[in-house]
């Protein structure tokens, strides 16, 4: 993916919207990395200005997939600073926001946030449970092989091949 990356930012690095860039997050870039929650590598985020906490990018990963992502999604979007980036629909939403109490807005954000961390929690013990049942049924599956093997090694010597047809037993 690397070369990928790297050739993605030759061809964003002269646009005044879009900055491509990486983060070493086993060195100087850790505690950038743990910032934003990067825990597997590589990890792609986006941030797309106002937006200050990034999100995660679940697209393809070749060069061209991540090329049209960038043109089509990458760059300042809408808000009420940029409401010329604005769709219409966008227009009446973020419209709704703003005559809210900002406290209300702060009040949505915070539970909206809290219910994707709880659910991200929830997902992330589930799969370790998933996991720790796994690796239970895969070391009771290498029981079973080992315990077996010997009596199915036997059992399959104990039993006389099949004579050819028209073979005649010589004594």
């Amino acid at each position: 993916m690397k070369p990928d990356w790297d050739s993605l930012a030759s061809t964003f690095e002269d646009s005044k919207k879009v900055l491509i860039a990486d983060v070493d997050c086993t060195t100087g870039g850790k505690p950038l990395c743990e910032k934003y929650g990067v825990r597997g590598y590589p990890t792609i985020k986006y941030f797309n200005p106002p937006d200050e906490e990034g999100e995660d990018y679940k697209g393809g990963r070749s060069l061209d997939e991540l090329k049209k992502f960038a043109e089509n999604e990458l760059g300042p979007g809408c808000s009420v600073d940029l409401m010329d980036n604005c769709s219409e629909e966008q227009k009446g939403k973020l419209k709704e926001y703003i005559d809210m109490a900002p406290e209300k807005r702060t009040e949505m954000l915070e539970t909206l946030k809290k219910e994707l961390a709880d659910a991200e929690s929830t997902h992330e013990a589930l799969l370790k449970e998933l996991q720790a049942t796994y690796k239970e049924s895969m070391d009771k599956l290498e029981k079973l092989k080992e315990e077996s093997a010997p009596k199915i090694k036997l059992l399959k010597a104990a039993t006389p091949a099949p004579k050819a047809e028209g073979a005649k037993d010589e004594v």
